[in-house]
């Protein structure tokens, strides 16, 4: 018998998250399809082993894992078009920023990404919209946000949205941005719900706004040279399965919201609603990010949102 083929999948969060529940929704769909054909093997947070999160995309791209997640800010550097989607106050609704996702926009951030790094993207998880947290106090307008230091992921537009907003932006790793909260050395963070619980941030921020500023998708990234060396029909359970996956993922997500707002609550955490005018002040702040992001990227993905 041959050896079997090895499928390592990581993330980094534990493994009762959605992230790492839908890893082993695929893991456990091929194994009952392939039975001793494969080894599955995962590594829930790599993050337990000394790694910062940002390094899942160089363990998957050297092969050392096969499959991984992390949010597209993370290679804005290397694939500039995935800046477009960094952009604030981008889509209006999670309704919109799936389809969008899941249509051509996707399919061209998709070919950018396998145009200059050596993966396959087979989907993308939605790590959803952000919000701000803080320990300083309650914000309900961008004059709320003068003078706080806050972290933001390895984006520049995203640094330089909250420098309209009149924040002082710190790009920092997951990793590194814990340790500072915990430390009080920054004074605020912007997350889905779901991670600034997830991570432990609420035990620290007292102070958390419904701000909705940015909306940002995972890509679900291979191995390029392991894929493509896979026979087909493991290559087109993998793909079938990353789509039923995403769908996965992204109900567990609705339902991670609402528990990590319960949370909140139950820890006493302070959280502001914005109402429409408030969720237009931060809005026309940032509105000359558009036009810089037209010079820098062009109008292709514009147009592509259009669609």
């Amino acid at each position: 018998m041959s050896k079997p083929i090895s499928i390592r999948m990581g993330g980094y969060g534990p493994p009762t998250t959605g992230f790492s529940r839908s890893l082993k929704f695929i893991g456990d769909k091929l194994i009952a399809q392939f039975g001793d054909r494969i080894d599955v093997k995962y590594v829930w947070n790599i993050m337990d082993f000394g790694y910062k999160a940002e390094e899942i995309l160089f363990l998957v791209e050297s092969g050392i894992l096969t499959l991984g997640y992390q949010s597209s800010s993370y290679l804005t550097d290397r694939v500039p078009e995935l800046s477009f989607v960094d952009m604030p106050f981008l889509f209006d609704s999670t309704e919109t920023a799936r389809a969008a996702m899941d249509g051509a926009l996707g399919k061209r951030l998709e070919q950018a990404i396998e145009a200059k790094c050596n993966y396959r993207i087979l989907g993308w998880f939605e790590n959803g919209f952000r919000h701000i947290s803080n320990k300083v106090r309650t914000i309900r307008t961008p004059d709320d946000l003068k003078g706080i230091r806050i972290r933001v992921l390895p984006s520049k537009i995203q640094a330089r949205t909250f420098e309209l907003l009149g924040a002082t932006p710190l790009i920092l790793d997951l990793t590194e941005a814990i340790d500072l909260i915990k430390k009080g050395e920054i004074d605020a963070q912007e997350n889905p719900l779901t991670n600034t619980v997830t991570y432990g941030v609420h035990n620290f921020h007292h102070y958390n706004t419904i701000s909705n500023h940015f909306y940002i998708s995972r890509p679900i990234f291979l191995h390029r040279p392991t894929f493509d060396a896979w026979p087909e029909d493991l290559k087109a359970a993998m793909q079938r399965l990353v789509k039923e996956a995403v769908a996965f993922q992204r109900e567990l997500h609705i339902k991670e919201e609402e528990d990590a707002e319960a949370a909140l609550k139950a820890k006493g955490c302070e959280i502001v609603e914005l109402d429409a005018e408030q969720h237009k002040l931060f809005a026309d702040k940032v509105q000359p990010i558009y036009a810089e992001a037209r010079k820098q990227i062009g109008s292709e993905l514009f147009d592509l949102m259009k669609r």
